[in-house]
């Protein structure tokens, strides 16, 4: 059962996507996640790729988020977004595309940028790495925004990035949350004063 927590919409229950290809967060996590990102997600802007159900959209919708992006390429999972929009009354602060995450992070020119981008790609595909990597390249990101990726711990691997970087991760049995935001620009060198 996947329901919303807490918010506008507290304890609807969503619709789940048909079949095994999607992996909902679970109660937990999400209560854990939406604990660590706190007020910030009043008003803030957001990109659901992978969506599934929409569950985390919906969720930060229902806490105050001002709008939510849901991508995801499966024919069932954007119509299963859609009905629960619909379920939750959110459809007016909402985008529902079906399509392919990774093209939409390679072409999108959000303006303004998002505040928070959850990535929760199907396991074992190593597309979370390859969307992380994407995402790196594209000016998608708030200054002060976070990417949020769900994997399972054994899917975690070094990813070679240049904008972004590491900045905690918090597991919680099978699943993992990493958080990315931008790397501080590297401090000029100042030349050393007593040097003559």
């Amino acid at each position: 059962m996947v329901r919303v927590i807490a918010g506008a919409a507290k304890g609807r229950q969503l619709y789940s996507v048909p079949g095994e290809g999607t992996r909902p967060i679970s109660d937990r996590v999400k209560e854990s996640l939406f604990s660590i990102l706190g007020p910030d997600t009043e008003e803030s802007i957001w990109l659901d790729l992978f969506a599934g159900t929409g569950s985390v959209g919906i969720e930060a919708l229902s806490r105050g988020a001002r709008h939510v992006v849901f991508i995801d390429k499966a024919h069932q999972a954007a119509a299963t977004v859609r009905r629960n929009l619909e379920l939750t009354g959110f459809q007016a602060r909402a985008q529902v595309i079906r399509g392919d995450a990774l093209r939409y992070v390679r072409q999108a020119e959000p303006d303004p940028p998002f505040d928070y981008i959850y990535v929760a790609p199907p396991q074992y595909r190593e597309l979370w790495a390859e969307t992380l990597m994407a995402l790196d390249e594209r000016p998608l990101l708030a200054p002060d925004g976070l990417i949020i990726v769900q994997i399972h711990p054994k899917e975690f691997g070094p990813v070679l990035l240049q904008r972004l970087e590491l900045a905690s991760e918090r597991r919680y049995g099978s699943t993992v949350l990493l958080f990315y935001q931008l790397a501080e620009p590297a401090a000029e060198e100042t030349p050393d004063a007593a040097s003559s």
